[in-house]
C-alpha cells in the first residue's frame, strides 16, 4: 500500500515538473516534493510505525522516489538553461545602440544609504565644504584621549566598542570625530571638511540601532567661528535637503568633545506639529537630526591649536537616520536585510 503511494507521488511529481513553463515554478516544486514538508518527508518520519524488515524496504522506495523526482527537476532546469541561451545572441552581435527594452536584465540602482550619504556631502560641497576619509580602524588617543573622553568615560565600555586586541589600544572607530584629529594635527586653520564615512558600535541590534551604520561628520576652525554660524549652515542644510523650509529647534546638549553642544530637530514634516497618532515624531511633533557644538577647548589643546586664536564648531549626521526620515522608514534593519522588494522602491 505505501508503494503505491510513492509511485502516485513520483506519478504526479513527473506530471507537473514536465509542463513547468518557467524556472521559478521549478524551485517551488522542488519544495513541494522533496522539501521538509513535502509527503515524501512525511513518510520518513512515519517509518518508526514499520517493523524494521519493512521499514528498510520503504526507504529505500522512498529514498528512490526522491532521486528520480531531483533528477527530474535538475533535468528540466538544464532545459530552461539551454532554452535561454540559445534565445541570446552571441556577445559579439549584441547591438549596444539598441533600445534597453530588449536587455534580458533588469538595471540595478544605488542602494539608499547611498545616495543619501551622496546628497549629504553633495550638499555641503556647495556649501563650501571639502571631503576628507578617515580610518575605519583607530587608535585609542584618535577615538577618545584626543577627542577629551577620558579612561572612565561611558562610551569606552567593552558593550559599546569593538576593540582589535587584549589592551584595547586599537579599536573599530565608533564615530567619525576622530578625523577632526587627524585633520588638525596636518592642517592650520582655516578647516572646513565633512567626512563621511562607516562606524562601529558593540550594540544590540533593534528598530532604530545597528552594530555597523554611516556617520558625516563636520568640522569648521577659524578665527572669529561663532555658534551663530553653525546654526547658519545647519539651517541651510536642512533647507536643501529636505528641499522645504522646516521649523528647526536647537536643544541643549551634551557631547565630550563639544561645549555648548545641541541637538537639532525638525519640525515633523508628516504631521506639521499636529501630533496626532504619528508614526515619525512619536506623536512629539518634533525629529532628532544631528548633533553638533562649539569644539571643546581640550580638543584643540590636544592638537596644539592656540584656543585663544582659534573657534571652531563640529557636528554629525546619522545618515541611516536621515534615510528614515527622508523615506518615512520605521526599522533601521531594513537597509541591511536584502530584500529586493524594500530595496527596488528606492
Amino acid at each position: 500500500m505505501i508503494n503505491i503511494k510513492i509511485n502516485d507521488i513520483v506519478a504526479d511529481a513527473y506530471e507537473t515538473i514536465t509542463k513547468a513553463k518557467d524556472k521559478r515554478i521549478i524551485d517551488d516544486l522542488s519544495l513541494k516534493y522533496l522539501g521538509k514538508k513535502s509527503k515524501l518527508s512525511k513518510m520518513i518520519c512515519e517509518l518508526v510505525n514499520y517493523a524494521l524488515p519493512e521499514r528498510k524496504v520503504i526507504a529505500i522506495a522512498i529514498n528512490k522516489a526522491k532521486n528520480d523526482i531531483k533528477n527530474l527537476l535538475q533535468q528540466k532546469k538544464q532545459e530552461f538553461s539551454k532554452a535561454y541561451y540559445h534565445n541570446q545572441k552571441c556577445v559579439d552581435q549584441i547591438d549596444c545602440s539598441s533600445s534597453s527594452l530588449y536587455f534580458p536584465f533588469k538595471m540595478g540602482s544605488l542602494h539608499p544609504v547611498v545616495t543619501t550619504m551622496e546628497s549629504i556631502v553633495y550638499i555641503f560641497q556647495h556649501l563650501g565644504f571639502s571631503i576628507f576619509e578617515g580610518n575605519d580602524i583607530e587608535t585609542d588617543w584618535y577615538n577618545f584621549e584626543a577627542l577629551n573622553i577620558p579612561k572612565n568615560h561611558p562610551a569606552r565600555d567593552t558593550q559599546d566598542t569593538f576593540y582589535l586586541n587584549k589592551d584595547k589600544t586599537t579599536l573599530l572607530r565608533t564615530h567619525t570625530s576622530p578625523a577632526q584629529i587627524h585633520i588638525m594635527e596636518t592642517h592650520t586653520p582655516p578647516i572646513k571638511i565633512v567626512v563621511p564615512g562607516r562606524v562601529y558600535r558593540n550594540e544590540t541590534q533593534d528598530v532604530s540601532h545597528s552594530s555597523t551604520f554611516h556617520q558625516v561628520e563636520g568640522l569648521v576652525v577659524n578665527e572669529y567661528v561663532t555658534f551663530a554660524d553653525l546654526k547658519t549652515i545647519v539651517k541651510e542644510f536642512v533647507f536643501k535637503f529636505f528641499k522645504r523650509e522646516l521649523k528647526i529647534r536647537f536643544r541643549p546638549s551634551y557631547f565630550q568633545f563639544t561645549e555648548p553642544s545641541a541637538e537639532v530637530d525638525i519640525q515633523c514634516y508628516l504631521c506639521q506639529n499636529n501630533k496626532i497618532d504619528c508614526k515619525i515624531c512619536k506623536n512629539s511633533g518634533w525629529i532628532e537630526i544631528l548633533g553638533c557644538g562649539m569644539v571643546h577647548p581640550n580638543v584643540f589643546k590636544s592638537v596644539k591649536y592656540d584656543n585663544n586664536l582659534y573657534r571652531g564648531y563640529a557636528f554629525g549626521i546619522g545618515v541611516e537616520r536621515l534615510a528614515m526620515v527622508k523615506h518615512n522608514i520605521e526599522d533601521i534593519r531594513l537597509f541591511y536585510a536584502n530584500e529586493l522588494a524594500f530595496l527596488q522602491q528606492f
